[in-house]
């Protein structure tokens, strides 16, 4: 069974330092309540079934994602659900990129691509992580 660690141990040396700096900021600012475990094959905080137990998608036995990260090929990757459900958040973060990156927002409907691991920006990543409560997720995942 692959864990966090020997997911970060199997990452390409280009993006490894990278990777673990966005993950330790992703765990000083991520809100109270969320847990980390491996989920699809990627290092994620979910909402656990101990507090939402209808799980994701009525599937109970999957915790509610809400964050994941991976170090992909060519790019690390932010997986942020509530990007993709909150028009409100997506809006704020959208606005706020240019104030911290000089170079073009790479992303999906929910993931943040970054192909250069010296031009990450942490602490708007960190502020984003923070902006949502286990709560919060929940009122909006359920909306």
């Amino acid at each position: 069974m692959l864990t966090i660690e020997n997911y970060i141990d199997q990452i390409d040396e280009k993006w490894q330092s990278s990777f673990i700096e966005l993950k330790k900021v992703i765990d000083e600012k991520i809100p109270e309540g969320f847990e980390q475990e491996m989920q699809y094959g990627m290092p994620s905080y979910v909402v656990p079934l101990s507090t939402y137990p209808d799980g994701y998608h009525c599937k109970k036995d999957t915790p509610l994602p809400f964050l994941s990260i991976a170090a992909q090929k060519n790019h690390l990757a932010v997986y942020h659900m509530g990007l993709y459900a909150d028009s409100n958040l997506l809006q704020w973060f959208q606005t706020e990129y240019p104030n911290h990156m000089s170079t073009k927002l790479n992303m999906g409907k929910s993931c943040i691509r970054f192909t250069n691991p010296k031009k990450i920006p942490y602490q708007l990543i960190g502020e984003l992580v923070s902006k949502q409560t286990v709560e919060e997720w929940i009122k909006v995942y359920e909306g």
